[in-house]
């Protein structure tokens, strides 16, 4: 792996999902193949739904905050301050000129849920019983403004929304941010809280959900032959990424390197999945890490668990990378959390190497015989691996990959 003062390092990681308030006890629950998907019986607004699972935070994220800003914060702004200052921690709170600090945080749908909220309450109630936090709760942009102003950072905060690449975009930015001499520390990553009824309604009219209300915990099965559509979830990552010197010089201790990046539009269709799109963002992200295809071991596939995606992202990894990488796809235990997903992803890449350990690809049971994969099932698969790519496609054809290396 190559070694230059312009290198960046993953020195801190937060996060939370439905497998963990936190990120050690969500990577514990990732190699130990749990499931984080339940029913949403218990809920009055499900019952009509034709969809009535999904994976919802088991932890409160305004629990972890104060009233003020856990009154003024939409969702996936508290989870968005939750997870930075969980991965700031992690770094040791690094001291670092405030000019020199950015934030990247991305979501592919930003404040719905405070959004309809409101809608009800407008239409329920009146204008004037609208919160006047509305707006600021709704912006796609809150949670990296939130993050920025929580850490002082000044040298921008930025917040990519594209769908379900969102979070792996934001960590590509924060990389370029650094390589171009504009910060020595960022705080990047993706979030995501929108398990409401309009999104399950309307995923479930695109016939992109899996309908199996009576089978939650096996209904993401990711490469598998009877996979039928993916899981809403939601859930946050955050990764400190630094200049590798900025790092040495504080005594920082690194989980990672990120060594490239690729982002590539298809320009094709709005929702369906692109290999030749998907061939280049992978293509790119090695040149970037000055790497080919064989010196990848590890890969953590988007892998949303339907049909037609899973095949096109295995056609599109059994090609530019090859077939012998460990391939491992945890939406199977997650669900999809759509913005948040390529930064969790992204995390999980990164302790892959740290730990030599894989997290399996859970109900996988009978493999599609058309995805060629050494793809880990059962229970996680242990090794020593140098390098890990990750990842991560968004409706309107964004393609984002990102390589990591073991430090």
């Amino acid at each position: 792996m190559r070694t230059n003062a312009m290198d960046v390092w993953a020195t801190g990681l937060g996060a939370m999902t439905l497998l963990g308030a936190d990120l050690a006890g969500t990577w514990s629950a990732m190699l130990a193949g749990a499931n984080g998907i339940a029913s949403l019986d218990d809920l009055g607004w499900a019952e009509s739904l034709p969809v009535r699972i999904a994976a919802r935070l088991t932890a409160d994220p305004a629990a972890a905050l104060s009233r003020t800003e856990a009154r003024r914060l939409d969702r996936s702004e508290q989870i968005a301050l939750v997870t930075a200052r969980a991965a700031w921690a992690d770094a040791g709170a690094p001291e670092v000129d405030p000019e020199r600090l950015a934030v990247v945080i991305g979501t592919g749908i930003g404040g719905l849920t405070s959004l309809l909220d409101q809608n009800r309450i407008l239409e329920t109630a009146g204008p004037r019983k609208v919160s006047p936090h509305t707006v600021p709760m709704l912006m796609a942009n809150g949670p990296a403004a939130w993050v920025s102003m929580d850490l002082g950072a000044l040298a921008g905060a930025h917040a990519p929304v594209s769908a379900c690449a969102s979070g792996a975009e934001a960590i590509a930015l924060g990389l370029d941010l650094i390589r171009a001499g504009r910060a020595d520390v960022v705080v990047a990553g993706g979030v995501e809280a929108c398990v409401q009824p309009l999104p399950l309604a309307a995923f479930a009219q695109m016939m992109a959900l899996s309908t199996a209300n009576d089978d939650p915990e096996h209904a993401s099965r990711p490469f598998d032959a009877r996979r039928s559509g993916f899981v809403l979830g939601e859930g946050g990552a955050v990764l400190v990424l630094e200049r590798a010197d900025h790092a040495r010089a504080r005594g920082a201790r690194a989980h990672g390197a990120v060594l490239g990046a690729g982002t590539t539009s298809s320009a094709a269709h709005i929702s369906a999945s692109d290999v030749p799109g998907q061939q280049r963002a992978m293509r790119q992200s090695l040149r970037d890490a000055d790497l080919g295809g064989a010196d990848i071991g590890v890969v953590h596939a988007h892998a949303t668990s339907t049909p037609q995606g899973d095949l096109a992202e295995a056609e599109a990894i059994a090609t530019v990378i090859g077939r012998h990488p460990v391939v491992t796809a945890t939406k199977s235990m997650t669900g999809h959390l759509l913005g948040a997903s390529g930064a969790l992803g992204a995390a999980a890449a990164v302790l892959a190497l740290r730990d030599g350990s894989t997290p399996p690809t859970r109900n996988l049971e009978d493999p599609d015989p058309a995805v060629e994969l050494d793809v880990v099932a059962g229970t996680a698969r242990t090794g020593r691996w140098d390098t890990a790519l990750a990842n991560s496609f968004g409706f309107g054809g964004h393609n984002v990959s990102l390589v990591f290396g073991r430090v």
